[in-house]
């Protein structure tokens, strides 16, 4: 997969290949997201509504500038809870409220250089060309899951098509936020726009936005899927 080297991140710390994507989200009132964003945030609304994301992957070549990938440790599923926000500059980003990953090593690094609410879980991310189905149980006697199960359909409108669209909005997105020793925090990330398919939940049972502290998501999720993007993480820049 092509990207666009330079555009964002000069001098990447991290490569990574997202996969076999699927994007859930849901829209929630501004108010109690915005209670969750640290000093310096500000929820980035579309339509006058926060939007909450619920997003399973399967994770590969996840290496740092100069070292090879190794199979097992680089290779794995993830699944992040997320939501939208800006900071007092205008530039806007992802804000994540929880990450699942099936790596302890990846956790432990994720929580230690990027301050992400990392947790580690039995997971795993199977299918066809048509169909996927995501898993993952958090290593505790009454861990968070989530089960889902994706119909995969046709390929949506090219990435200028939807720049100012509703898809456009809850997927391209080019910068993370943290906070590192009570500071805000970002972090640059560069790939190009995702390859976006319909998608259609065929089943899902989660917890994870609850276990985040959200209040239970309501209402028909919009649902979109990829077939990935190969990724560059830049370092973490502090106000």
């Amino acid at each position: 997969m092509a990207v666009r080297h330079g555009e964002r991140v000069r001098v990447p710390v991290m490569y990574q290949d997202w996969l076999d994507i699927t994007f859930i989200h849901w829209r929630y009132p501004v108010e109690p997201i915005q209670r969750m964003l640290p000093d310096g945030l500000t929820v980035d609304s579309f339509d006058g509504s926060a939007w909450v994301g619920l997003t399973p992957l399967l994770m590969s070549d996840v290496r740092p500038p100069g070292v090879p990938a190794i199979p097992w440790l680089s290779r794995f599923p993830e699944t992040n809870v997320r939501t939208y926000a800006r900071d007092a500059e205008g530039r806007t980003g992802l804000w994540f409220l929880s990450l699942d990953a099936a790596r302890l090593p990846a956790v432990l690094t994720a929580r230690a250089t990027y301050r992400l609410p990392y947790h580690w879980a039995a997971m795993s991310v199977t299918g066809t060309s048509t169909r996927r189905v995501y898993r993952s149980h958090r290593h505790r006697s009454a861990g968070a899951h989530c089960h889902a199960e994706v119909e995969l359909g046709s390929p949506l409108a090219a990435p200028g098509e939807r720049a100012e669209l509703l898809t456009g909005f809850l997927t391209e997105r080019y910068r993370l936020f943290t906070v590192i020793a009570g500071r805000l925090a970002h972090a640059e990330v560069e790939h190009v726009p995702w390859p976006l398919h319909e998608a259609r939940l065929r089943h899902l049972d989660q917890d994870l936005l609850q276990a985040a502290s959200l209040p239970a998501p309501g209402g028909t999720p919009l649902v979109h899927a990829s077939p990935g993007v190969r990724v560059r993480v830049g370092p973490w820049s502090l106000r």
